[in-house]
Formats: structure tokens, C-alpha cells, sequence
């Protein structure tokens, strides 16, 4: 993320500037509307045939989102049912050395002890058919642990080097070194993207995916791994959240919401539905690893394929370049652009760029962006917190976890699907505020089901609501600041719910100790949610903020009961070009 970076900031998007202009003969004037980037991209095509292609190259992105983000639960995923492994009991089935050598535990989740088995001469035992005495004496298990293969039927890291009993707490922390690795990777690829371009952030965030992905496979103990998560978590999630920023900075008001979550609803969910039959089908957690790093090397060739921003090169001064971008979009658009316009752009841009500031210390000195920077945060925070935790609660359903996380993962389709086209409707704040409370309600139920079907049902209803209040988190984040800060605001709220993610394995965790605590924990974080999102501006049918001085505007002119489709639209590009026109 960046925090000295000092940019010019382009035209205001939101306020229709007016100037006298005298004619020739002095006795009359007229208004002029002054001319902002958006107005070009609604001439160029608000969405055309360039929109589409993006929509289409940006589609490896998101895959590769879901692979960092999930493949680690299909790396270390450990059978609900383990015991101890008898060498000596090797010509019996796995059920009768089960009975045979682990003492009974009313307090294990089967009625058996994971960790401990008896000690004795099993030669004898064998040999005058002996049954098991709970006199006899217990011990760890000395020769390692047997898996029930019938859940997980591959190696995983934890089944190979024995992540269970004493170290069941592995996974959680390698989860949680993901995500700090994430912090430090959101402040890099934040920086980067603010300094140099969309486009380099996301070379750089998926070959660092595509390293620690790859050099995983050669791991031989939990810190080795660990190191390579870090790595890992440096590239989640601006693998795909700076394809979706780019996105967002070529559609006009008019398509934003549809574009940039049927880009999630599409691609993000079918990956994620297809994941588990990848790793079935690998079949060992190197080739799954190897499998799901290996195509982010494919980023390189972003450069070729994927034009910069236009904002972002305004944000630099670079207003030729942007225009440009423009013009390419135009024509293959097949839309003109009239050279007056582009003069005119070019002069107001000129006029009203001003030396402000833009950078994150602008945002936390200014009282109203600083709140509303931590409101946003906050509220992230708390979304991918509930989503994490439901992610990783599902084995603890007593489902299948292939099926299950698939069925799961489905309703990432129908809810982004449906945010698409409700989100500009019902708004950002009343969306979240209701879905999360859907999500609190069946979090809470799922504690009080406890496990089966019923479960399953609960956690497809509280994904499914979660699902829309996080997707609209993260674009409600994007349309809150202004361009120059953008991409580092974005990462910054990011890297909170990198560092609040660390905590939802430990939160799942504590399943270990009270079977009822993680989602009624999880429940209440959703309604923690619900609340924020009503402290938040309305960024609905509104042109995002270019300048600090738009994004103070924004937050200012709100009503608590607001509703979007009640209000009068603000979205350039539904009435045409008023009070401006051009010939070419």
C-alpha cells in the first residue's frame, strides 16, 4: 500500500462544473458542462465489444483467486476419523484394529480416542484372542495415525506428516501465516499498483503465487510449509482483485455493478465448484498444489493482453496516454470520439487538476474520509470473517466435503448473480445490512442443529447470504475514494481482513473444545455487520470520487432511510450529454 505517493487528481466526476463562456460579439452567453473521464468512456461505449473482451481475459484471474484462496483446505484437509497405527495389527481390518487397540472415549466426537491406544504384546493378544480391558495400560499413538480414506482419499500434507492430536493446531496456523502473509503482500502489491499500474500489480501478485505454490511440494516439516504459505498468502487476493479493479475503471456508472459481480458470479463460483473434483481427480496433494499454482505463471502475459487503466494514468498527469486508451476502446467499440471532446477533456483536465495530495495519510487527516475509511474496514473485517469461518467449518457438518463444499460454494452463482442486478436498487447499505442479518440468524441455527443435512441447508443459507454482503463490501470499499488512493485504499481494507481472517481458524478451531461456540461466534460477527453497514454512505448510481474533495461530498450528503431506486439518478451516461455538444 502505498503512503507517500503524490499524484495530480483528474476532473470531478460528480459535479457538473459551469462556466460563462463568451461569444464573439460579446452579447450573449451560454452554460458549459465541464467535461470528466467518464464522459469519454460513455462516448467510447458504456459497453461494447472491449468491455466484453475484458470481462473475458480477466475470466483466468478469479480462477486463480479461488486456487490461492481454497486449495490449502484440499492440502491439508485430515479425516474426521484417525487412530493410532498398530504395525503389528496389519493383517486385520481397519475396523477390527480400531476395536481392538483404541480405548472408547465418550468425550471424542466417535466414541473413540483419536490420540492414545493400548499397550500390549499384540502377538500374544492375537494368539489367545484376548479382548480389550480398559485395565490395560495407554500410551500416545508411538507409530503414527490411520485414516478413515473413505473421507479423504488422498494424501494430504496433515495425513504424511501427522498434523493430528498434539499438532491439530497446524493447519489453523498455517491458515493464519497465510493471511499475515497477505498483509505483507497487500502493502506491496498496493504499492505497486498505485506506482507503477494496474497491470504489474497483477503480474507480480500471481507469479509470487505461482513460487510459493510450486515450492510447497518440496516441504518435509510444518515450518518449511509455513514459510511457503506466507509466499502464498502475499499474492491472495490481488491475483484477482486487481483484474476486478481494472474492470472497474474501464465500465462506465451505467454497467459497474453488473460487470464487476458477474465477473464474480461467473468465474469466481465455477471455480470454486469445480476445485474439489480437481483435487479429487490429482489425487495427491503435490499434484494439487503443483496443479492450482502452476497456471498463475500465465500473468506474464497481462502486458499483452490487458490495456492500464486510464485512471489511474490521469491520476499520474499522463493524460495523453489515457486518452489514448480511450480512443483504442472507441474503436474497437466502434464509437467516435469527437476531437472537440477530446480537447475540451484535455483543457477542463488541465484546469481542474490542482496539486492535492494522494496519498492514505490525506485519508486518515481528514475527519470525515478517516471515519469512514475505518466504518469500511470495520465492516470488511466482519464479512470476510463469518465467510472464512463458514469455508472452513464444513467438516464439521459430518457431510461429504467434496460434495459439501461444492454445494456450498454454488451459491456464490445465484446470490453475486442476483446482487448484479438488486445491488443499485436496494443500495450497498441496506443490502448488507439485511443479508448479513439472514447470515447471523442461520450461523446461530447451525449451532443449534449441530450437524447432518439440516446443518448443510443452514450453511448454504448463511454462505448464500454472506456471499452478497461481502461481494458488496468489497465494491462499496473501491467506490468510497477517490482515484489517486484508490488501488492503496482498496489494499489497505484489504489487509485488515487479511489480519481479521487470521483469526477465523482459530475461531473454527475452537470446535475442539465447545461444538457450538465457532458458529454461534461467527453469528454474532454478522450482526456486528449488519449494524456498521448502516453508518456508511450510499454509493449507489453515483459516479465514483476522483478527487478527496468528491469522496467529502459523498460522505456528506446522505439520509439514513435513503433508498437508490427512490432517488434521483446521478449516473452520467443515462441522459446523454446535456448542455454539451460536439461535432467531430
Amino acid at each position: 500500500m502505498s503512503i507517500e505517493l503524490e499524484a495530480p487528481i483528474s476532473v470531478q466526476p460528480n459535479s457538473i462544473v459551469s462556466k460563462r463562456i463568451s461569444s464573439d460579439d460579446g452579447h450573449k452567453t451560454k452554460e458549459e458542462k465541464t467535461l470528466d473521464f467518464d464522459d469519454l468512456l460513455v462516448q467510447a461505449g458504456e459497453f461494447g465489444r472491449y468491455q466484453l473482451y475484458l470481462f473475458i481475459a480477466t475470466m483466468p484471474y478469479y480462477v486463480y483467486g479461488v486456487f490461492v484462496y481454497f486449495t490449502q483446505m484440499f492440502l491439508t484437509e485430515v479425516p474426521s476419523q484417525h487412530w493410532c497405527w498398530i504395525p503389528e495389527l496389519e493383517n486385520l481390518t481397519a475396523t477390527e484394529r480400531r476395536s481392538l487397540a483404541i480405548p472408547p472415549d465418550d468425550h471424542a466426537r466417535f466414541g473413540y480416542s483419536h490420540c492414545i491406544s493400548y499397550v500390549a504384546n499384540w502377538s500374544d493378544v492375537l494368539r489367545t484372542g484376548d479382548k480389550p480391558n480398559p485395565s490395560w495400560e495407554t500410551a500416545k499413538c508411538q507409530n503414527g495415525w490411520e485414516f478413515d480414506t473413505s473421507e479423504i482419499p488422498y494424501p494430504t500434507i496433515s495425513t504424511e506428516l501427522g498434523w493430528v492430536c498434539d499438532r491439530r493446531s497446524y493447519q489453523a496456523s498455517a491458515q493464519a501465516i497465510f493471511f499475515f502473509g497477505s498483509v505483507f503482500g497487500g502493502f506491496l502489491i498496493g504499492w505497486v499498483a498505485d506506482r507503477f499500474g494496474r497491470i504489474p500489480a497483477i503480474v507480480a501478485s500471481n507469479v509470487i503465487g505461482c513460487v510459493g505454490g510450486i515450492a510447497s511440494i518440496f516441504v518435509h516439516d510444518f515450518t518449511e510449509f509455513a514459510i511457503c504459505r506466507f509466499f502464498m498468502g502475499m499474492s491472495y487476493d490481488n491475483t484477482m482483485m486487481m483484474a476486478y479493479l481494472l474492470v472497474l475503471e474501464y465500465i462506465a456508472p451505467k454497467y459497474r455493478t453488473l460487470i464487476a459481480n458477474l465477473s464474480f458470479a461467473v468465474f469466481y463460483s465455477l471455480a470454486a465448484i469445480a476445485l474439489p473434483w480437481i483435487a479429487l481427480a490429482c489425487g495427491h496433494w503435490k499434484i494439487t498444489s503443483v496443479a492450482t499454482s502452476l497456471p498463475l505463471i500465465l500473468a506474464l502475459s497481462a502486458p499483452l493482453l490487458l490495456l492500464e487503466s486510464p485512471r489511474w494514468l490521469l491520476t499520474k498527469g499522463r493524460v495523453d496516454d489515457a486518452v489514448n486508451k480511450v480512443l483504442h476502446l472507441g474503436k474497437v467499440n466502434r464509437k467516435d470520439i469527437p476531437s472537440k471532446m477530446i480537447q475540451k477533456f484535455k483543457e477542463d483536465f488541465s484546469n481542474k487538476k490542482n496539486t492535492e495530495k494522494g496519498n492514505m495519510y490525506e485519508i486518515l487527516k481528514n475527519p470525515v474520509l478517516r471515519k469512514m475509511f475505518v466504518l469500511i474496514c470495520v465492516e470488511y473485517m466482519c464479512c470476510v470473517i463469518v465467510f472464512d469461518a463458514l469455508v472452513r467449518s464444513l467438516g464439521m457438518l459430518d457431510f461429504d466435503f467434496f460434495v459439501s463444499f461444492s454445494v456450498v460454494s454454488a451459491t456464490e452463482f445465484p446470490s453475486i448473480l442476483i446482487l448484479a442486478f438488486v445491488m443499485d436498487w436496494v443500495g450497498r447499505r441496506w443490502l448488507i445490512c439485511s443479508m448479513s442479518a439472514i447470515s447471523f440468524v442461520f450461523c446461530i441455527l447451525i449451532a443449534f442443529v449441530g450437524s447432518g443435512t439440516g446443518a448443510v441447508v443452514c450453511a448454504v443459507v448463511a454462505r448464500f447470504a454472506i456471499n452478497m454482503s461481502y461481494n458488496t463490501a468489497i465494491q462499496w470499499g473501491a467506490e468510497l475514494f477517490p482515484t489517486s488512493v484508490r488501488g492503496s485504499a482498496l489494499s489497505a481494507i484489504h489487509i485488515l481482513g487479511y489480519i481479521a481472517t487470521m483469526v477465523s481458524p482459530y475461531i473454527v478451531y475452537l470446535e475442539v473444545y465447545v461444538t457450538w461456540l465457532p458458529m454461534v461466534l461467527s453469528g454474532l460477527i454478522g450482526f456486528l455487520s449488519a449494524v456498521i453497514a448502516l453508518t456508511l454512505p450510499e454509493t449507489a448510481r453515483k459516479d465514483m470520487p476522483q478527487t478527496f474533495e468528491d469522496a467529502e461530498v459523498l460522505a456528506n450528503s446522505q439520509r439514513f432511510f435513503e433508498l437508490p431506486t427512490f432517488a434521483k439518478k446521478e449516473i452520467k451516461g443515462h441522459e446523454g450529454q446535456d448542455n454539451c455538444s460536439f461535432e467531430p
